[in-house]
C-alpha cells in the first residue's frame, strides 16, 4: 500500500457483543478461588483451596495496595508483581456432556499458565491479549473439574501500571463437535457508497470429528432497526478434524452507514447444521458498514467527509477500580471523552478490552488498536522485548482477529517509540509486522506512533508503513509536509502538559518547576522538556492541514509515570521513587476520578460547538491581596466580559486578545512568550468576592462562570452520574461525586478535610478516590479526604436484586449528605427469574 492516496474503501466489520457470540459461550466469572503467593502443585486436582479467597473476575489483586515505593512510582507503587493463583471448580451439566468445550480469557496480567485437572493448558507472556484453550481431552464428566491458573507478573516489566491477575473476563464456550472457530467470523463491507455496499461474510467451520461432514450454513442479515435484510444459505464439506471457511457475499442495498453521528449497527447470525439437518451451533456477529479513506493533501474521510482527529490516548487503567475491566467504568470514561469534544481513541500503548471497542462502536468513536510498546529492544528490564522473537507474530495476528470486526477501528498500531528507530536494521522489524497487518486485515492501513524525528527517517522504519504517526514534533510538520508530501501524517501523542486539579502555586505561570507539595500548577502550560501547551497543536495544526488530527498524551489520568516527580520516562532502572508518594500520571485533562482539570475546557473550548465558557484558577488567595493574579478563560464563545464583585474588568475578542504564555520545548524555535489566540487573559489585583465570567456571541450572552472567595466548608453535596442503574448482573455501577460547600453554598475548591461513606440497601461498596496523585489511601478505604473539594465513591448494584441504593457521606464538623440511587431489572431478566 503506498501513500499518496491510500483509498480504503471500508469494509468492515464485525464484532458482537462478545468479540463474536456463539450460543454456548457461558459466563465463567464467577466463584473462583484466589491465592495471593506462591503454592506448591498449584494446579493439582485434590489441593485443597477451601481458605483461599472467592473473588469474582475480572480481579486486579495489585488495585488493594498497599501503596509503597517498594513497587515503584513508575508503575503506580502498588504490588503488581510476585506470584497468584486462581482456581475454579465445576461440573459438567448433562446438557454439557459430550461437548466440545474450550475456556477463554480475554486477557491476564501477565505470564499466566493454566492447568485442567493437572494437566498442563500452554502459557502466555502478553497480558493484553485473549486466548483459547480447549479442555475437551481433559474433563471429567462423572466428577468435579479444576481449572487452575499461575500468574507471575514481573518487577520492572511496565513502564506504567498495568494491574495483576485475571483481569479481563473468561467464557466456557460449550459448543457441538462443528462450530464456528475461534475469533472465526470476518464481515466487510467494500465499494461502499450510500446506495449500496458489497457485504462479504467470512466464516470459519470447525470440525472435531474424526469423519468429514456436510454442512449447511445459513447467514441472517439483520439491520439496526432489528429487520432481516438478506438469507444467505450455503453447503459445504467439513474435513474431518479440520477448519473450513465459508465466504458468501451480496450487496447491501441503502445501507445504514456507521458513522461518529450516527453508529448504525449490523448483526450477523451464522446457523450451522449437519447434513441431517441438526443444528450444530448459532453464532452472532456484530458489524458496521463504512468508508475510510487517507490521503497526503487533504487528511482522513469517513464516509467521504473529512474528520480531523480530535483524540486521546489511553492507557487501560480504570482509576480507583485498577484494571478490572467494567462496561460501565469503560463507558464512563468515554462519555466524558466525549463531552470534551474527543472523537478518536488510541489505545495506548497496547490492544484494549472488548469492552472498550464495543463502546466505540456504539458511541461512533473511532480507533487506533496499538500493539506493542517494545520489540526486540528493551525499555525496561523484564518487558515485552524479552517475549518478542517467538510471540510477536502470534499477539499481533490475535489482536487482528480478534478486534478486526470493530467499526470504530481505523488503523492497526505496530508500536509506540520503539527503540528500533534508533538501529539501522529497525526497518526489518517494522516491515514484517506492516506485513502481517496486510496478510491478517488488508482493509486497513497500519501506522506507529515515532520520537525519534531523524532515527525513524533515516533508518527506513517510516518507508515500512502506510500512515505515519510523530510524537511531540507540531514544530516539523511543515517540514514533513514539504520534504515528504507523499506521507499520510498525523500527530500521534501531542502535548504531554502536567497538571494536578484545582492546584494553582503561587508561582502561577512558571514553565517547568517541582514543588515540596509534589503536585503540578493547572495553568495549562506545564510539562517535560519535549512537551507544550495545547496551543502549539492547534497552531500548528492549523498551519499545516493535511495533518489528520492529533492524540494528546492523556485522556485520564492513570496510576504510574509521575513525571515531572520520580525519574525519567524510558530509564533502564526502573524505580521512581525519589519523590514519593508522587505516584500517579499528571498528564490526564481528566484526574483519576474522571472529575475534569481546567484542560478538560480548553480542549472543549476548540473541539466542541455547544456554548461554553470555563474560569480559572479558583478566587481564595488569602496573603495576596492586591497582587496581580493571571485569570484565564477558555471559550467557544466570540468574547468575554470579566467582572469582579460585579465590576467590569473589560471585555476580550477571542482570537483578537490574544493570552501571553511561556513555551519552549524540542524543535520549536519561536519566541518563548506565545501569544495565544485560543485563550483569554486578565492580570487581576486580588480582592476577595466574586469573579464572573459572561460569554456573547454575536451580541447575545450563550453563557457564564462564576467563582468565588469561600469560607470554612461547613456541608457535603452528593451527586450521582446516574440516578437508576441495572440490577441484572452485579456489575453495573454509580459514580456518587461529593463537593465541599461554605455556608453559602459556595463551591470550597482548596477544601482537603477528611469524609467517609457508607453504602446501604441494594447495592454495595465498590471504591472511593478523589484524584489527589499523591494519596496513599488504598481505592477500598471508606475513609480518605477532600482533593481540592472533590471526592468520589463507586457503588455496585446488587445482582438480581430491585431496590435503593443510599450513600451517606459524613465528614468532621460538616454537615452530612444522603442520596438514593434505583437499581432495576431488565424485563428480559424478570423473565428469566
Amino acid at each position: 500500500m503506498k501513500r499518496q492516496l491510500l483509498t480504503l474503501c471500508m469494509w468492515l466489520l464485525a464484532v458482537p457483543m462478545l468479540w463474536a457470540q456463539s450460543d454456548g459461550q457461558m459466563d465463567f466469572n464467577k466463584n473462583w478461588k484466589f491465592f495471593k503467593g506462591s503454592v506448591n502443585e498449584g494446579e493439582k486436582l485434590a489441593l485443597n483451596d477451601d481458605n483461599w479467597r472467592t473473588v469474582r473476575i475480572p480481579h486486579d489483586w495489585a488495585i488493594e495496595g498497599p501503596f509503597s515505593k517498594e513497587y515503584s512510582a513508575r508503575s503506580g507503587g502498588l504490588p503488581f508483581h510476585g506470584e497468584g493463583w486462581y482456581r475454579k471448580h465445576f461440573t459438567l451439566t448433562e446438557a454439557q456432556k459430550g461437548k466440545q468445550i474450550a475456556i477463554e480469557f480475554e486477557g491476564v496480567m501477565n505470564n499466566s499458565e493454566v492447568w485442567i485437572n493437572g494437566h498442563y493448558l500452554g502459557k502466555r507472556p502478553f497480558g493484553y491479549i485473549g486466548f483459547e484453550y480447549d479442555l475437551t481431552p481433559y474433563l471429567n464428566e462423572k466428577s468435579e473439574n479444576v481449572i487452575a491458573v499461575k500468574v507471575s507478573p514481573e518487577d520492572l516489566s511496565s513502564r506504567w501500571y498495568p494491574g495483576a491477575g485475571m483481569y479481563r473476563k473468561v467464557w466456557l464456550n460449550v459448543n457441538n463437535p462443528i462450530h464456528v472457530g475461534h475469533w472465526g467470523s470476518f464481515v466487510k463491507a467494500n465499494n461502499v457508497t450510500s446506495r449500496v455496499a458489497t457485504v462479504e461474510v467470512s466464516i470459519e467451520v470447525q470440525n472435531h470429528l474424526k469423519s468429514d461432514e456436510i454442512v449447511s450454513i445459513t447467514n441472517k442479515v439483520i439491520s439496526p432497526e432489528g429487520k432481516v435484510v438478506k438469507v444467505m444459505k450455503t453447503k459445504t464439506v467439513a474435513e474431518k478434524e479440520a477448519t473450513v471457511q465459508s465466504l458468501q457475499s451480496f450487496n447491501l442495498l441503502s445501507p445504514a452507514l456507521w458513522s461518529q453521528e450516527e453508529p448504525n449497527l449490523y448483526q450477523v447470525v451464522t446457523e450451522i447444521k449437519n447434513q441431517e439437518g441438526k443444528l450444530m451451533d448459532t453464532y452472532t456477529t456484530r458489524f458496521g458498514v463504512r468508508d475510510i479513506k487517507f490521503t497526503a493533501k487533504e487528511g482522513f474521510f469517513l464516509n467521504g467527509k473529512l474528520t480531523k482527529f480530535k483524540g486521546v490516548c489511553l492507557h487501560h487503567d480504570l482509576g480507583p477500580l485498577g484494571t478490572a475491566v467494567n462496561k460501565r467504568a469503560t463507558e464512563r470514561q468515554l462519555q466524558i471523552m466525549k463531552d470534551m469534544g474527543v472523537n478518536a481513541i488510541r489505545t495506548s500503548h497496547n490492544p484494549p478490552s472488548r469492552e472498550l471497542l464495543e463502546a466505540c462502536d456504539e458511541m461512533g468513536l473511532i480507533v487506533i488498536d496499538e500493539a506493542f510498546d517494545e520489540w526486540k529492544i528493551g525499555k525496561i528490564e523484564n518487558g515485552y522485548h524479552k517475549y518478542f522473537d517467538e510471540w510477536h507474530e502470534r499477539d499481533l495476528r490475535d489482536m487482528i482477529r480478534r478486534d478486526r470486526n470493530h467499526p470504530s477501528i481505523i488503523l492497526w498500531s505496530i508500536g509506540n517509540e520503539i527503540l528500533e528507530q534508533g538501529s539501522k536494521d529497525g526497518w526489518k522489524v517494522a516491515n514484517r509486522l506492516a506485513t502481517i497487518c496486510h496478510e491478517e486485515d488488508p482493509s486497513r492501513p497500519n501506522t506507529a506512533g515515532f520520537n525519534n524525528y531523524g532515527g525513524s527517517i533515516k533508518n527506513k522504519l517510516t518507508d515500512q508503513i502506510d500512515v505515519v504517526g510523530f510524537n511531540y514534533k507540531p514544530a516539523k510538520y511543515s517540514e514533513l509536509v514539504e520534504q515528504h508530501p507523499d506521507w499520510i501524517i498525523y500527530g500521534s501523542e501531542t502535548e504531554s502538559v502536567t497538571s494536578s486539579r484545582g492546584v494553582y502555586q503561587d508561582t502561577f505561570l512558571e514553565k517547568y518547576k517541582k514543588h515540596d507539595d509534589k503536585q503540578v500548577t493547572s495553568y495549562d502550560i506545564v510539562g517535560p522538556v519535549w512537551a507544550y501547551p495545547p496551543d502549539m497543536e492547534f497552531k500548528f495544526q492549523k498551519e499545516n492541514p493535511s495533518i489528520m488530527g492529533e492524540f494528546m498524551w492523556t485522556g485520564f489520568d492513570y496510576y504510574g509515570e509521575p513525571t515531572p516527580y520520580g525519574g525519567r520516562d524510558n530509564d533502564t532502572n526502573g524505580y521512581w521513587d525519589a519523590d514519593w508518594p508522587s505516584k500517579s500520571s499528571y498528564f490526564g485533562a481528566v484526574d483519576l476520578c474522571g472529575f475534569p482539570k481546567d484542560r478538560f475546557y480548553l480542549y472543549q473550548s476548540e473541539w466542541t460547538d455547544t456554548p461554553m465558557v470555563h474560569l480559572l484558577p479558583h478566587w481564595n488567595w488569602k496573603g495576596h491581596e492586591g497582587k496581580d493574579i493571571p485569570v484565564f478563560v477558555y471559550t467557544n464563545a466570540d468574547e468575554v466580559e470579566l467582572y469582579l464583585n460585579g465590576e467590569s474588568l473589560g471585555k476580550k475578542v477571542k482570537g483578537v486578545d490574544k493570552a501571553i504564555i511561556p513555551v519552549s520545548f524540542r524543535f520549536y524555535e519561536g519566541p518563548n512568550n506565545f501569544e495565544s489566540p485560543y485563550r483569554l487573559r486578565w492580570d487581576v489585583p486580588y480582592k476577595e468576592g466574586e469573579l464572573k465570567a459572561v460569554a456573547y456571541k454575536n451580541g447575545q450572552v450563550i453563557g457564564e462562570k462564576v467563582i468565588n472567595t469561600t469560607s470554612k466548608a461547613k456541608s457535603i453535596a452528593l451527586e450521582a452520574d446516574r440516578q437508576v442503574i441495572s440490577a441484572d448482573n452485579g456489575e453495573d455501577l454509580v459514580y456518587v461525586t461529593a463537593r465541599a460547600l461554605d455556608e453559602k453554598g459556595h463551591f470550597c475548591a482548596t477544601f482537603n478535610g477528611e469524609l467517609s461513606f457508607d453504602v446501604q440497601g441494594a447495592g454495595t461498596f465498590e471504591a472511593t478516590g478523589n484524584g489527589d496523585p499523591i494519596t496513599t489511601i488504598v481505592p477500598q478505604s471508606k475513609k480518605l479526604k477532600f482533593f481540592n473539594g472533590m471526592a468520589l465513591v463507586i457503588a455496585r448494584a446488587n445482582e438480581g436484586v430491585e431496590g435503593t441504593i443510599t450513600i451517606t457521606a459524613k465528614g468532621k464538623r460538616l454537615k452530612s449528605a444522603t442520596i438514593k440511587v434505583e437499581t432495576k431489572l431488565s424485563s428480559s431478566s424478570k423473565k428469566e427469574l
